[in-house]
Order: C-alpha cells, then structure tokens, then sequence
C-alpha cells in the first residue's frame, strides 16, 4: 500500500531533534524523501541516519539567505524535485532566568528572536517557491505557536514572531494559491520538546500552563507531526491560509 506521501519530496528546517526530527521521521514513513536540515549537525545526522537511504543531512542556518539556496539545490539535484517544505527551526523567547521584560529587552535580543522564528520562515518560502512552481504545486508549512494566536505576559518578541507566522502564511497562501502552492500554518500547545523542557518541568511554570489545557496534558512531537503529515498530503488538497492549532484544547476557553 502506498503511503500518503509516496514520491514527494519533502525539505524540514529545525529536524535535528523535537517536532522537526518527529516530523521528518513520519514523512519518511508515508514514503516520502527528505532533506533534514538543522544547525545541530551531529543530532541532525543522527536523524537522517535513522530514517536510512531516503534522507540526507544538510546544515542551515535559516538566518541566511544564501545557506537556504544551497539547500534547497542540493535537494533538488538529489531528489530531482521539492513538494513540501516545513519551517520548524525555531528559538525560544525566555534566556536563562527567564523571558525579559519589554524595557528589559536588549534589540540584540529582540533580533536573535526575529531573525530565526520569523525572517528564517519568509527565507523559506521565497527559496522554494520557484522549485515547487516547477513541480506543480506544493506545500508549505509554517510552525507558528498558540502564542501567535493569544497573547501571555512572557517573552514580547516570542508573540511577535510567531504572530508574525501567521500573518505571513495567509499573505503568501492568497499570493500563490492559483498555482496550487498550499500555505498553513501549525499552532502547537504546550508540548514536550528540547527547547521548552525547561519550562515543562519547573512546577511554578508547567502548573498553571497544564492547568489552562482542557486534555490536562502536554503535547508529544509526534502530535504536531501528524497535523503536519495531513497538511502535507493531498488530503488537505483545498486547504492554505489556514490555521490548524493543536494544543489540547488550551486555546478554546
């Protein structure tokens, strides 16, 4: 049986571990080929290495307009094609002892924030759009937060990119939408992952997080990989601009 992703071909930024590594993983699995990329190289071999011959490790720092474009040809002249690109690579708003204050903020700061959770995402998209122009359409897939979607009294510049995500998407799925390339966004909870393991396991903070989570426990990578599977095959087809948020219900209320 054909898996739902057969002869695709797929590129996902922020797959050396956490919901990039998960995603990858189950792309693969759907009969998908993939290019995990990840400033972590020796995680992100790992990765490739487990999935096997139909995956490859290449370092990028999305920041960067011109490692985006040697990724992306390298996919290309490998697999001879890019169907789906998911932009995972992200970076937290809290520093060790915890997100800065508004006036506290440096711009240093404000930039290391912007310029991977949302610059990286726009880099993304303008470098495969003409790849997947050729082959017929495709499908992007931008990991945004539910704090694009609700403010909290945490990190400013953590809102603001990943508000920023959602905004972009739907700009980009109304640009492109005529040549079947497919734009969405993906708004996670409150899940279990390298970058905010800290936070998921310091009481005075997870507490009252789980607390506001209706299924009274934290997301796993692999609940955010399978909203992107769907995302990624045909089955959502006549979906872009949309916003599929998957957090336990945390937003609801």
């Amino acid at each position: 049986m054909a898996g739902r992703l057969e002869s695709k071909v797929a590129l996902v930024t922020g797959s050396a571990s956490g919901i990039g590594a998960e995603t990858s993983r189950v792309y693969a699995r759907e009969g998908a080929k993939v290019a995990i990329t990840d400033v972590n190289d020796s995680m992100g071999q790992a990765v490739a290495q487990d999935i096997g011959d139909t995956a490859f490790y290449a370092h990028l720092d999305t920041r960067f307009e011109v490692e985006w474009q040697a990724v992306v040809k390298q996919t290309v002249d490998t697999y001879g094609r890019l169907d789906i690109l998911v932009n995972a690579a992200g970076v937290p708003g809290r520093r060790p002892g915890g997100a800065p204050k508004l006036e506290d903020q440096d711009l240093e700061d404000w930039n290391r924030v912007m310029d991977v959770n949302s610059t990286g995402i726009f880099l993304g998209m303008k470098t495969v759009i003409p790849e997947m122009r050729k082959a017929g359409g495709g499908s992007i897939i931008n990991i945004s937060s539910i704090y694009g979607l609700v403010g909290s009294p945490h990190s400013v510049a953590y809102h603001a990119s990943k508000g920023s995500v959602r905004l972009a998407t739907k700009g980009a799925a109304l640009q492109y939408a005529a040549e079947n390339i497919r734009v969405n966004s993906v708004h996670p909870g409150m899940v279990t992952t390298g970058m905010n393991r800290d936070v998921n396991e310091d009481p005075v903070l997870s507490i009252p997080r789980l607390a506001k989570t209706p299924m009274n426990r934290f997301g796993q990578p692999i609940d955010i990989a399978n909203g992107c599977l769907f995302l990624a095959s045909d089955e959502s087809g006549w979906m872009t601009g949309a916003e599929l948020v998957i957090d336990g219900g945390y937003t609801v209320g």
